[in-house]
């Protein structure tokens, strides 16, 4: 997509990290942010590819441990402070709950909730002085029951909470909003047989999939001064999925 000069360095001078960075959504929020002239904090547990290690500054680290957030703080402090954080980061097994172990719910909600709630107190210290604002990137799973996924649902509902929270407490000095996507083609999508994919495409309205592309233009909208009067909210970015749920 083409963008219009005024729009290309809205981040201009302005500091993201941006969780779960390494490769489908998070990528694309990091592309788009250093677009629009934002330096970035990259941070996930995988390498990123190339392309994208050549424009962010990546650090590759743990985003459910407690330390890595403090670490991960402190080289923001040193780059001026964080003015934005994109909670991106997710992990999920496809398991009934009577299939799921302790030790499976524990890393779902760990990596898809905690690191969350763990990384905006870890920088609330920088983004409130400098009036930021958090994106969080939750899940169509947040509203709609769906087989196999209770600890990935739970935790999605749960960042649409946390979210909801936190612009509650902390306004007006941050900002904090949700996104809601639904089947977005990333590399999460590798597994799924072709079949499966053209199923989930016909039961959006559009008729496709989405792009990460797509939503990470929703996300810079949310983080940008565009959305100055937009908190507490959540996104829906999914095609017309969940209204054709909703109409069955």
């Amino acid at each position: 997509m083409t963008m219009t000069k005024p729009m290309a360095q809205r981040f201009s001078g302005r500091l993201a990290v941006v969780t779960g960075a390494s490769s489908g959504i998070g990528a694309a929020v990091c592309h788009r942010l250093t677009d629009e002239g934002a330096r970035v904090l990259a941070l996930d547990v995988n390498a990123p590819r190339p392309q994208l290690a050549a424009t962010v500054e990546f650090v590759r680290t743990d985003v459910a441990s407690t330390e890595a957030w403090q670490r991960v703080a402190a080289v923001a402090a040193e780059r001026g402070g964080a003015d934005i954080l994109v909670s991106n980061a997710a992990t999920v097994d496809v398991a009934a709950a009577h299939e799921t172990d302790d030790v499976s719910w524990d890393r779902q909600l760990s990596v898809n909730l905690s690191a969350a709630f763990k990384g905006v107190r870890a920088l609330l210290p920088q983004l409130r002085p400098r009036r930021g604002n958090v994106v969080i990137v939750s899940s169509v799973h947040a509203h709609m029951g769906l087989p196999g996924r209770p600890a990935y649902a739970a935790a999605k509902g749960g960042l649409c909470a946390l979210g909801r929270q936190l612009a509650a407490e902390y306004g007006p000095d941050l900002r904090v909003n949700s996104v809601i996507p639904g089947p977005i083609l990333t590399p999460a999508w590798d597994w799924v047989s072709e079949a499966d994919r053209h199923r989930s495409a016909a039961q959006t309205t559009l008729d496709r999939m989405g792009t990460p592309e797509e939503l990470a233009a929703c996300v810079a909208f949310l983080a940008s001064d565009e959305a100055s009067y937009v908190t507490g909210s959540e996104l829906v970015v999914d095609g017309g999925w969940s209204i054709t749920k909703d109409s069955t």
